[in-house]
């Protein structure tokens, strides 16, 4: 059925929208589609960091619990100069529903700092840090909140957030954050696991829509641990990827760039924009290149009304969280093109990071072929459950994901009941 055109830029706004236009399509009591739309705690933090030089800033954080229903809360943990309140709740609510459309026992949960980390020392970054996880540590713990890596923030932050708890607990904890070094309880394949996690969907999606990956032309916004990642695992699975791009630039070329190269380039300079062969394009840029599969990895709202209709991919996998808004979808729709939302074709990440925690609470590890068997059975099987929902209900596939969302969630709401 179609939707209205609807204009919207903020996060939140848009993962309301993306809610209630899904929600129609389950039978929601009174009051529990409400229940299910709003974060079930927030908490904003302000606190002093000692700087190199010693004077001392004072910087703003969040923790926002979206749902608690299907168990702790699960979600990243974000550094960036943008970072906001709305951001949060929006990356928090949809962590809900890519867990519930993972078979995770978890709700979702997002955190946040507004800070550049790239203008930070080490020093100060590791200050800040354990200073965040004190503050935030009456909603932490291995039974109640998991954080873990997200843009800004990486295995070493993990590990002093983990040790910060760790030392306020008198013992080492472990699973209260996932994504660590493997040398602390770390899981192999994690790091790895969000752009994995995107080139199997791809395989998943591409197959569905009878296009063949061998040849394929990739482009991928965002050349990042996720999108680096999945350039490098499409090409190896016969794509051919011909354009890519990072905060600073980007480079195209029809006749394909090797990813391995693009990779060592932007180690040694710090962009991919730097790289000495095709033509240099900006990031935007990218999103509308000649290809057949795209991958927005880098952050939210990049595919708009404007340029969705520029937009020549014939699928559309987002790598980030939020990349499309709903009036890019609409546009999309409109154009046949088959857009496979974030909340699956991002979802490795949480799921290894499940993996992780599963792991760590056992004191029993697995090698990494067990955890990518275990991460491509998950991720084919929630596509598989998404599509044939697409199918039955005559719907797109995000409206398809989250209505599979709703019902898991919904679901178990009604089965434990409304306390007291």
């Amino acid at each position: 059925m179609a939707q209205p055109a609807v204009t919207v830029s903020d996060p939140w706004e848009m993962a309301l929208e993306q809610f209630h236009r899904a929600a129609r399509y389950v039978p929601l009591k009174r009051g529990i589609r409400e229940f299910l739309a709003y974060p079930k705690r927030e908490l904003t933090v302000n606190f002093p960091v000692k700087m190199d030089d010693g004077s001392v800033r004072i910087f703003t954080g969040y923790r926002v619990h979206h749902s608690t229903v299907l168990g702790p809360t699960k979600g990243g943990i974000r550094y960036h100069p943008g970072v906001t309140l709305n951001e949060v709740r929006a990356l928090a609510m949809w962590m809900t529903w890519k867990c519930a459309i993972a078979g995770l026992p978890y709700g979702g949960a997002k955190g946040g700092v507004v800070c550049d980390p790239k203008q930070l020392s080490s020093g100060e970054l590791e200050r800040l840090t354990r200073r965040y996880a004190t503050e935030i540590s009456v909603l932490m713990g291995p039974e109640s909140d998991i954080p873990a890596p997200d843009v800004g923030t990486n295995p070493q932050v993990m590990a002093w957030i983990m040790d910060t708890y760790s030392m306020h607990r008198g013992y080492s904890v472990p699973a209260v954050v996932t994504g660590k070094p493997v040398s602390v309880g770390g899981s192999v394949g994690r790091e790895e696991a969000t752009g994995l996690g995107c080139a199997l969907v791809a395989r998943e999606a591409a197959a569905a829509v009878g296009l063949d990956l061998k040849g394929a032309r990739v482009a991928v916004q965002g050349f990042g641990n996720v999108g680096s990642v999945a350039a490098l695992t499409l090409a190896r699975m016969g794509a051919v990827v011909v354009a890519v791009s990072d905060s600073r630039g980007g480079v195209y070329d029809p006749h394909g760039l090797d990813p391995e190269a693009l990779l060592a380039c932007k180690r040694a300079t710090g962009t991919v924009a730097d790289f000495p062969q095709g033509q240099r394009v900006s990031a935007e840029e990218v999103l509308e290149v000649p290809c057949d599969v795209l991958v927005p990895a880098a952050l939210e709202g990049q595919i708009t009304p404007d340029n969705a209709r520029r937009v020549q991919a014939r699928v559309i996998i987002e790598g980030a969280n939020g990349p499309t808004t709903p009036e890019a979808d609409d546009v999309l729709r409109s154009r046949n093109v088959l857009v496979v939302p974030d909340i699956l074709a991002n979802a490795g990440g949480v799921i290894v990071s499940y993996f992780e925690w599963v792991q760590d609470l056992q004191a029993f590890f697995w090698t990494e072929e067990e955890v990518r068997q275990r991460l491509e059975r998950l991720l084919v099987r929630g596509f598989q459950e998404v599509w044939r929902v697409s199918e039955q209900r005559g719907v797109d596939l995000r409206t398809a994901a989250l209505v599979r969302a709703i019902e898991r969630v919904a679901d178990a709401l009604y089965t434990r009941g409304i306390y007291p």
